[in-house]
């Protein structure tokens, strides 16, 4: 099981969204760097990163510190927000992303994600940001009709490989993942699910590996020290060897 922090950006500044909410934003650390320097010394494998101000505008607006963030980073970064066109999946390739994710673009824009995972097939991840099992967009401001499972399944069909399911309902809340939607999604795709949104407690990391799932993208309860990149896998080490 693989914890990814999340470092989301607003002006700079590494922020938490309240279910998704930009009017309930808190900062969790001034100094983007500094913190990514700290989640790689404390054992991060891989660093989840989101341009809100690019989600909510349609377009990058931070990548200069995203490329700055790329070049200072000894582990492979995932970055998503406001990633709608071709010219922006080869820039963050450029500039070193291993995974770059597409929302809005990927359900508006079907064409385009075909094209973006015929050039990357290894790098694109799709976001499914879901509400009552429904899909939602632009930065999670507008909710659609579709129904995530459906969507999931026409983004394997495409040739999608990976995806990363965030239930909003339960981003920040620090209410515990919604298993039952991703036990739903496991078994409607082959995809990679990567598990986002109200992921608290050690143990809630346990239970997403026990239905299947081997990523899972951490903010908030990393912020506030209710998980450690390292605890689990070591505490589960303990238990697998009690005289180490």
């Amino acid at each position: 099981m693989k914890i990814i922090p999340a470092i989301d950006l607003i002006a700079g500044k590494c922020v938490r969204l309240y279910q998704g909410d930009f009017n309930r934003t808190t900062e969790v650390a001034s100094d983007p760097a500094a913190q990514l320097a700290r989640f790689i010394a404390d054992g991060a494998e891989i660093i989840h990163i989101v341009d809100l101000d690019g989600a909510r505008a349609g377009s990058p607006k931070q990548i200069d510190l995203i490329e700055n963030l790329c070049k200072l980073s000894t582990v492979p970064i995932e970055i998503g927000g406001g990633i709608r066109d071709l010219e922006t999946i080869r820039k963050y390739a450029e500039i070193g992303a291993s995974r770059i994710v597409l929302g809005t673009a990927a359900i508006e824009n079907p064409d385009f994600l075909k094209a973006a995972v015929a050039a990357f097939p290894e790098k694109i991840v799709v976001g499914i940001d879901a509400k009552n099992g429904k899909v939602a967009t632009h930065g999670w401001l507008s909710v659609t009709e579709m129904d995530d499972i459906d969507f999931a399944r026409k983004m394997e069909r495409i040739g999608v490989k990976r995806i990363v399911f965030t239930d909003i309902s339960r981003d920040g809340t620090m209410q515990g993942p919604n298993l039952k939607a991703l036990k739903a999604l496991l078994n409607a795709v082959s995809c990679d699910i990567i598990a986002s949104g109200g992921i608290t407690t050690e143990e809630d990391v346990k239970n997403l590996s026990a239905i299947g799932i081997q990523e899972a993208i951490v903010g908030k309860a990393i912020y506030e020290g209710r998980i450690r990149l390292k605890g689990v896998a070591q505490n589960d080490c303990e238990k697998n060897h009690p005289l180490s």
